[in-house]
């Protein structure tokens, strides 16, 4: 990624991307405080990975992208507040910040899923449109801030992947989706799995209390 800007921590680009969304669905608690700010970054749903970050953490990540100023501080009331500046200092528009957010505290998406997963950001009228959004980010002349993954096997989309955590990333990302099972395991299939050895326990149970039962008529030990 040839961009002025460092590579960027997990937290980093979390605190960001956290900062990026609730602008836009919490915009009246925006700019955040540093509570708001740990709870978003560790929130459970629509995080991946999911983290646990501690206040003291999101600190130094703060205080770092506030040396790139890629944040604003506010003080006002009783606690600091904090904003983002991703548009003025990367010089693109807000649609592209709302993909980046997404691509930040999602991970890599195809360009349908982060159609659907963006609507409370900004609702784009096609997959067209969010394509070339992405296009712009991925030919940046300051350097690519997104790129497009090798299609996976069986896949109909490719996925795309933010650059600010760097290039090595990618490969990272494709290496562990090759070395892994072609048939991805839904969740049905781990609950029937799961249900299935919860039988097989409970049939072993009782086979080992009628066992015990037919050595204690025959006065042999079950050992």
């Amino acid at each position: 990624m040839t961009t002025t800007l460092p590579t960027l921590s997990l937290l980093e680009t979390r605190v960001l991307g956290v900062l990026a969304e609730k602008q836009r669905t919490v915009p009246d608690s925006y700019p955040l405080t540093l509570n708001s700010l740990v709870s978003g970054c560790n929130q459970k749903s629509s995080r991946d990975p999911v983290i646990e970050a501690a206040e003291a953490e999101v600190l130094v990540a703060l205080d770092s992208l506030r040396g790139m100023s890629l944040i604003v501080e506010t003080s006002g009331g009783r606690a600091s507040r904090y904003a983002h500046n991703i548009e003025r200092v990367l010089h693109i528009p807000t649609q592209s910040t709302a993909l980046l957010a997404l691509l930040m505290l999602r991970g890599p998406q195809t360009a349908g899923e982060l159609r659907l997963n963006c609507e409370r950001l900004h609702k784009f009228a096609d997959i067209s449109s969010v394509e070339s959004f992405l296009v712009e980010l991925a030919e940046r002349a300051a350097g690519g801030l997104v790129v497009e993954l090798p299609r996976q096997p069986g896949a109909r989309e490719n996925r795309w992947m933010h650059l600010l955590s760097g290039v090595p990333a990618i490969e990272e990302c494709v290496a562990a989706r090759a070395a892994a099972p072609s048939g991805d395991v839904t969740v049905g299939e781990i609950a029937a799995l799961k249900a299935n050895v919860a039988r097989l326990e409970a049939e072993v149970s009782e086979l080992r209390a009628m066992m015990g039962k037919l050595c204690a008529e025959l006065g042999i030990s079950a050992g």
